[in-house]
């Protein structure tokens, strides 16, 4: 069996994988990211690349009005008691320093995001103004040859279209604001000189990806691709390097000082979801990377490790498209749409945060009426006014779209109703009782477009931007599903990033970040970059605990 020796093995090369990498080789470690899959960047390059790291140096020098003890008083009221609270700390004192690594150590330029408010900015501590940054367009000639093995998005785009998360707020009300128009424009040129240059641009996942791995180039950190974890190797009960399968054959990797797990989530494993989570559930409902089986935590568990949150994951409402899922993030905020269940009524804000509209398809679905599949119910004005899925204003939905049941259109309520198999009646009352609240502005049943967040994606021309009546014929029901970005659960650890036991003590030399670790924001979604920037953090602080121990 060949054998190689490093400082530090991570396993997984996502933000998490890739973030620990870099902190542990800027401490002076020898690091080597195995990554299973033959692409690099994991979940995170198919992501929007938002990042949730509150008061950090970038929120600071835009005077976010961001502050430690805002940040701490927001997570205390929104997670609780369900996470320790020596972790919630853990994420506040070391987020801002993982920001300022990665700004030092990599080509990634991060931005602000002003009015991306927190998902629950009326929470004590949240803020409308919001948390989050994004990857600044990104040269992927940075990466040299390196740019062919970065993880494509989830959703294609045409060549040379990059869209940051702020421009794809403006961009879906192209036919509403005159920001959409400019935004747009800005694309176009930027697509423009990207394409007579050749110089390929990237955003999004795509960007905070090829900057880590371009951190890692720089710092001359090797990642084996096409090398899966086959198991974790033990020497005196401590964690003490890796098995992989490499190049047709068994390579033990030992690590002088551990190995930290961040090998993504189990959304992909039929097995695994079935075991510990409620159906109906689909692996083919999320946008996760095809790689995320939980090979890490199964390996974890075999060494005792304990579990959590196995149940849950990052949630949201997702149309079954035939290509692969489309998750919904600007498409339910947006006004003159509603979400119905099978017997024809709303059940859910349905603007509110992704992670909870989901929790409320489930919980409705246990009362024995059905709400898997749901039906996005629109009018024409909402097509004629905004973009949808990636269509623009007053485009016809794709015809493989209806041939496959994921779009009805009708004439009449009633028709639309006999298409999607609810009651006629029960549809018309409802859609009539949401166009009364939407004239008056006001949601009586569930509260849309109350908070901050509700109005960001939704329409700034109308009294509340989030609600409007339907009323022009046709009529379109869309088919929405529980999909996700990733699940939630994994391998429990402590404010120091250690696997723990079920009896709390930690498993010697084993670390993990990630969709691998239990979420340490719990059941719930501080905000846009609140699976990436924990991801990192943790990833950081992993790698600052093995640092200390070589220095021991």
């Amino acid at each position: 069996m060949a054998e190689a020796t490093f400082d530090v093995v991570v396993v997984g090369s996502g933000a998490a994988g890739m973030t620990a990498a870099l902190t542990a080789a800027d401490r002076g470690l020898s690091v080597l990211v195995v990554e299973k899959d033959r692409y690099f960047g994991g979940s995170t390059a198919r992501s929007g690349g938002a990042v949730w790291a509150p008061h950090n140096e970038v929120l600071r020098r835009a005077n976010s009005g961001d502050s430690p003890e805002k940040a701490a008083t927001y997570l205390r009221h929104l997670i609780g008691d369900e996470i320790a609270a020596d972790r919630r700390e853990a994420l506040l004192s070391h987020g801002p320093d993982m920001v300022s690594l990665v700004l030092r150590r990599t080509p990634l330029k991060l931005k602000w995001i002003p009015g991306y408010s927190d998902y629950y900015p009326e929470t004590p501590g949240g803020t409308p103004q919001g948390r989050t940054l994004e990857p600044e367009p990104f040269n992927g000639k940075l990466l040299g040859d390196e740019l062919a093995n970065l993880q494509p998005p989830y959703l294609p785009a045409p060549a040379g279209i990059t869209v940051t998360a702020a421009e794809y707020k403006w961009m879906n009300l192209i036919a509403r604001h005159p920001r959409g128009m400019l935004t747009s424009a800005k694309v176009g040129l930027r697509r423009v000189v990207s394409l007579a240059t050749k110089r390929p641009l990237l955003a999004l996942g795509q960007a905070l990806a090829a900057g880590l791995r371009a951190g890692l180039l720089r710092a001359d950190v090797p990642v084996w691709l096409n090398s899966p974890l086959t198991e974790l190797h033990v020497e005196e009960g401590a964690v003490t390097g890796v098995r992989v399968q490499r190049r047709d054959e068994e390579v033990l990797v030992r690590a002088r000082y551990g190995v930290i797990m961040a090998a993504g989530g189990f959304e992909k494993n039929e097995r695994m979801r079935k075991q510990f989570q409620r159906e109906p559930i689909g692996t083919d409902w999320t946008v996760g990377a095809e790689s995320n089986t939980g090979d890490g935590i199964e390996a974890g568990q075999r060494l005792g490790a304990d579990v959590d949150l196995m149940d849950d994951a990052w949630w949201g409402p997702s149309i079954p498209l035939p290509r692969g899922p489309y998750f919904c993030l600007s498409e339910r905020n947006l006004p003159g749409c509603i979400l119905v269940n099978a017997a024809g009524q709303r059940y859910v804000n349905e603007a509110t945060p992704y992670v909870d509209a989901v929790h409320a398809m489930y919980r409705g679905h246990e009362t024995g009426v059905s709400h898997i599949p749901s039906w996005l119910v629109a009018d024409q004005r909402y097509r004629n006014n905004y973009t949808f899925a990636g269509l623009p204003p007053r485009q016809r939905f794709p015809r493989r779209w209806y041939e496959a049941g994921i779009v009805h259109t009708a004439r009449t309520l009633d028709e639309l109703a006999a298409k999607i198999e609810v009651p006629a009646d029960q549809l018309r009352a409802t859609v009539q009782r949401f166009n009364g609240f939407a004239e008056k502005g006001a949601d009586e049943d569930f509260h849309r477009g109350e908070s901050a967040y509700d109005r960001y994606y939704g329409d700034p021309r109308l009294p509340n931007p989030s609600l409007a009546p339907l009323e022009v014929a046709p009529f379109h029901a869309i088919k929405v599903v529980p999909g996700d970005l990733g699940t939630k659960g994994g391998l429990r650890t402590d404010a120091r990033a250690r696997v723990l036991r079920e009896d709390g003590s930690a498993i010697p030399g084993l670390y993990a970040a990630g969709n691998a670790s239990a979420a340490v924001m719990g059941s719930t979604y501080a905000g846009a970059g609140a699976t990436i920037g924990p991801a990192m953090t943790f990833g950081y602080v992993a790698a600052l605990d093995l640092v200390a121990k070589a220095e021991n």
